[in-house]
């Protein structure tokens, strides 16, 4: 009963995070979108632009002041709830799903931290990567944008590697998509928020606005855009175990999220024309060339005096390290079905599903999740060998 309550959980705070965050994205694409195709030849000295479009069977003429109007409009729409909703949902689901089973989603195997500590770890790494960030901004670096989004992405890169050597990869990739959350929804809190506060306050007292605060509101703002798509990217991670499963999943995350980024910013200039078209194409062989280089490889298998494995042994092996938690009724208390429907109770459904056990169990070795049924490296080689028969 308590997994089914769990899943149950896990399902509503998931559509939940998926659905706020939807609107935050969107609110963030449009904004940008929009900051990005004002037609700036306005006569009114007041204004920065206007754009007119349509949309939904309307026209739309919208204008955008160079700081505020003399009065404050009777209705202001303001923009924040669908961030503070997807930090929320985002923080809850990290503890429905690592923190409350994290023997088995958040523990490296072999871990050298226990449960308690590592969380504590995440929990400091939410902290700490806010704080980092918000100095990295506040810093000389904060007028050279390209450097400080080099200092930020090398951070990044640097956090993933050192949460690897703690954490499941699964966990550490979503754990670094939670501090790049943290750093977003900290732009909005502590630096938009308290801008267009002060803008409004400054209009409706009558006094002029510091157009310092607006301008580094915008600047935050471009940020959370550019850091949107490697987020959105590290959400989908769990389904990839090529991805994070890698040796090397850091170095991944960091190719992936180049990618994110370039492609980001071919979106966010093509009004000033197509100087970087090529980032499309560049973008596509980049994620050829990763799909090769992690493409796995067939694994060495130890010469031992038992010699190959029987079809009986080879499913012992699966029973006793994957029968837990794959069976038409598993036993494992986090799961009430088998995981992505995949039951390995008899030697025919193992064969079945034979080239995804040997991708996770023989090549990442993500399963079983958190290796907590101690499968060892001979068995792993041994039952890979049965497994590429198999798919031969």
């Amino acid at each position: 009963m308590e997994a089914h309550i769990i899943e149950w959980l896990n399902l509503t705070v998931r559509w939940v995070h998926v659905i706020v965050g939807i609107a935050w994205i969107g609110a963030s694409f449009y904004f940008v979108w929009l900051e990005n195709n004002l037609d700036r030849r306005v006569k009114n000295p007041q204004l920065a632009g206007e754009l007119w479009a349509i949309h939904g069977g309307g026209i739309y003429h919208l204008q955008k002041y160079k700081l505020a109007p003399e009065t404050m409009p009777k209705h202001l729409h303001w923009f924040k709830w669908e961030a503070y909703s997807t930090w929320l949902s985002g923080v809850l689901l990290l503890i429905v799903v690592f923190y409350l089973n994290a023997d088995i989603y958040l523990l490296a195997n072999d871990a050298p931290l226990s449960a308690t500590e590592t969380v504590a770890l995440g929990v400091a790494g939410l902290i700490g990567g806010w704080l980092g960030y918000d100095v990295l901004c506040k810093s000389p670096l904060r007028h050279q944008p390209a450097i400080l989004g080099l200092v930020l992405l090398l951070a990044l890169t640097a956090t993933a590697w050192g949460l690897s050597l703690y954490m499941s990869g699964r966990a550490a990739y979503i754990h670094l998509g939670a501090i790049i959350g943290t750093m977003m929804v900290g732009n909005v809190f502590f630096v938009i928020m308290p801008a267009q506060r002060s803008l409004v306050a400054a209009v409706e007292a009558g006094d002029e606005p510091d157009p310092s605060k607006p301008k580094n509101a915008l600047l935050r703002s471009r940020h959370n855009n550019y850091l949107t798509l490697p987020v959105l990217f590290i959400m989908i991670s769990n389904h990839f175990p090529s991805t994070y499963g890698n040796g090397l999943n850091w170095l991944i995350l960091l190719a992936l999220a180049i990618i994110s980024v370039a492609v980001r910013h071919y979106f966010n200039t093509r009004h000033n024309g197509q100087q970087f078209v090529w980032v499309i194409p560049a973008a596509v062989v980049a994620m050829i060339v990763m799909a090769y280089v992690t493409a796995p490889t067939p694994v060495a298998v130890a010469k031992t005096e038992q010699g190959p494995l029987s079809d009986a042994q080879a499913q012992a092996i699966i029973s006793t390290h994957c029968g837990a938690c794959h069976a038409a009724q598993p036993s494992h208390v986090a799961f009430v079905t088998a995981p992505a429907g995949v039951v390995l109770d008899d030697l025919t459904q193992s064969k079945t599903y034979s080239q995804r056990i040997y991708q996770q169990a023989v090549v990442t070795q993500v399963m079983p999740l958190g290796n907590t049924t101690k499968m060892t490296e001979l068995e792993r080689q041994r039952l890979g060998q049965w497994l590429q028969l198999q798919n031969q």
